[in-house]
């Protein structure tokens, strides 16, 4: 094989699909391929055009169209083009343009339909769009990823949970839970008149017939409401089985009921998840809370890095990260204002310390700043309990701080007095955002439309969001005010060698994966979510709501969780490989440090995400 061939063999057995396929069949390719030359501006195929060859981009850039003349894709070294009319009847599905002077390899149609018949791997990648190829490059990244994180807990359910009413006896709860074999029973209260069918008080477990009834000589024929922890903690039947431990942990308990629609549909203990644990990271939260001063905490915080690093390394997947770091940070905070009132005191009205953004999201990695805020109760009066809640408010952002958590450069803190309101208060302020739409308030819908309670009345954060959903989903004018803010932030879609570069002093020509993927990604998941009315505060969880709603093209849901999943996981893997490096993480990455297969199938994920900004614009442009 003289020079030349040699040298194109070389190239194209570094790009997929070729670079799966034996020397002798890219031999057989090189022998067929013709070399041509296209200057700028010219058209290389036009649609329904007759179309005999695959084309390989040697150098240059193309353009491709979609028949109405709207740019489809942008295309570099390496990349394909033609494969979709030549599985077509020959007929070119996308026009092709150079935009810059541009060298191409020429493959031939009957080699094309060979390498399809003889390599499955070659038909795979050319018979698929970018939508399918990104789909498959998630869940070929996820199928090594152990149990723990991608298990649900409601894989875990075997059997219904033993409820009974709240007037039953120790005696005949106890009774029904031998003969059921359960080692805990959940309380409900039928007088209860629930819209949302859960009228769950309590539960019952053998160690509290144990220490509450027999130990202390309590009679068997008293009412299970004398002697029911009252504390309920319950999650989603989606929530993974590393969140259910982290919440055992964090909260101290041992059983946790599984709801659905807001309904129980199980009850799991410890036993059922303990071949579960991933020691590392549950560790660390309880460790949390076995730190005594700030200053601990402070100390602790440094082995968050090696955390997070493990559980990148250990193939969970950028939803399970998410929820971890969300938490930790949270656990953190809890401790924290434990802490603060050991010091300070307990507090003179009860309030709720809210976590906001990313880590009300559960969506947190390692890069982060605090974003928090505080609701008060209604008896609240600044002359008479104001000092306390600044001394704790400065007590919990600075502790966070020191435990690398930095301040929010926004002032968006419980710090700031304008963060810590009444509950009237915070539905007044949510109701003027939400009525009257300027810049400003849109900026604030960004963050604070995104909370939970982390401390305290945590059912105040959910009567909040409760509001916020009724408020927003009936106004038209508010959503699509907020579906125009956004489209405020692009995916770079000069992909790569015109690709749209952050400029911001040491992170040129680089690309911030939150600010340019998962930010408007979460934005625009955000608008949908509020005008279905979901309940749910997740990224990924909102958009199985969407998709359950029928408001997204068919198929367009699930190609927005597969670009949510790959941005998110080259972004925490290059957060981990900086901490490796023992270089301070951040958000950007540059192209040049780039994997093919983050190159190829990024591309693939902003290339759904503009699709998904366009759709947005059309949903909710007509209601301006």
């Amino acid at each position: 094989m003289d020079v030349e061939l040699l040298e194109i063999q070389d190239f194209i057995s570094q790009y997929a699909p070729f670079d799966e396929l034996p020397e002798e069949a890219l031999a057989e390719v090189v022998q067929s391929v013709e070399i041509s030359y296209f200057r700028a501006n010219t058209t290389i195929i036009d649609f329904k055009d007759e179309i005999s060859e695959l084309y390989m981009i040697r150098s240059g850039i193309v353009e491709l169209f979609r028949r109405n003349g709207n740019l489809y894709n942008r295309l570099d070294q390496g990349q394909l083009f033609g494969q979709m009319g030549l599985l077509t009847n020959n007929k070119v599905r996308f026009p092709a343009k150079t935009t810059k002077d541009t060298l191409l390899y020429c493959i031939p149609a009957v080699v094309f339909y060979d390498l399809c018949e003889r390599f499955e791997s070659f038909a795979d990648f050319v018979e698929a769009e970018d939508s399918t190829r990104l789909k498959q490059a998630v869940e070929s990244k996820s199928d090594d990823a152990n149990a723990l994180t991608t298990s649900k807990v409601k894989k875990l359910i075997t059997r219904e949970p033993l409820i009974v009413p709240i007037d039953t006896s120790v005696q005949a709860v106890a009774q029904m839970m031998a003969e059921e074999y359960q080692s805990a029973a959940l309380i409900n209260d039928p007088s209860i008149d629930d819209s949302e069918g859960n009228n769950l008080v309590g539960l019952i477990s053998e160690h509290d017939l144990c220490a509450k009834v027999i130990a202390a000589g309590l009679s068997i024929d008293s009412p299970v409401s004398e002697v029911m922890s009252t504390e309920l903690i319950s999650l989603d039947h989606n929530a993974y089985i590393f969140e259910a431990m982290l919440m055992m942990l964090r909260n101290n308990v041992h059983h946790l009921p599984v709801l659905k629609n807001k309904k129980p549909i199980g009850l799991i203990e410890v036993s059922d998840i303990i071949r579960y644990e991933s020691q590392n990271s549950l560790l660390f939260v309880s460790s949390i809370f076995q730190q005594q001063s700030p200053e601990d905490l402070a100390l602790l915080s440094k082995q968050l890095k090696d955390c997070f690093v493990r559980m990148v390394n250990e193939d969970a997947n950028s939803h399970m990260v998410g929820r971890a770091m969300s938490e930790i940070g949270r656990s953190f905070k809890q401790r924290l204002l434990e802490l603060a009132e050991e010091q300070f005191g307990p507090a003179p009205i009860p309030y709720c310390f809210l976590a906001l953004g990313s880590m009300a999201r559960d969506e947190q990695l390692m890069v982060t700043d605090q974003d928090n805020a505080i609701i008060l109760d209604n008896s609240y009066d600044p002359a008479v309990h104001g000092e306390y809640f600044e001394k704790l408010s400065h007590f919990v952002c600075d502790g966070l701080a020191a435990c690398g958590y930095i301040y929010c450069t926004g002032d968006i803190m419980a710090t700031n007095p304008e963060f810590r309101k009444t509950q009237t208060e915070w539905e007044e302020c949510f109701a003027s955002w939400i009525d009257n739409p300027n810049p400003k308030a849109l900026l604030n819908c960004n963050i604070f439309f995104d909370l939970t309670g982390v401390y305290g009345r945590i059912k105040w954060a959910e009567h909040l969001n409760a509001f916020i959903l009724r408020r927003a989903k009936k106004n038209n004018r508010f959503l699509a005010c907020l579906a125009r803010n956004a489209l405020n932030r692009k995916p770079p879609l000069g992909f790569f060698k015109d690709f749209v570069m952050e400029s911001d002093g040491r992170h040129n020509n680089s690309i911030n994966l939150k600010r340019r993927g998962t930010a408007p990604l979460a934005d625009l998941i955000r608008v949908h979510a509020l005008a279905i009315g979901s309940q749910s505060q997740n990224s990924f969880d909102r958009l199985e709501d969407i998709i359950e709603a029928g408001i997204l093209p068919k198929s367009k849901g699930a190609d927005l969780q597969h670009a949510m999943e790959l941005i998110s996981l080259v972004r925490l893997r290059h957060q981990a490989l900086d901490i490796e490096s023992d270089i301070e993480p951040d958000n950007n990455i540059e192209p040049e440090n780039m994997s093919d297969f983050e190159r190829r199938n990024l591309k693939d994920a902003f290339l759904v995400l503009s699709n998904a900004q366009n759709f947005l614009k059309y949903r909710y442009s007509a209601t301006l």
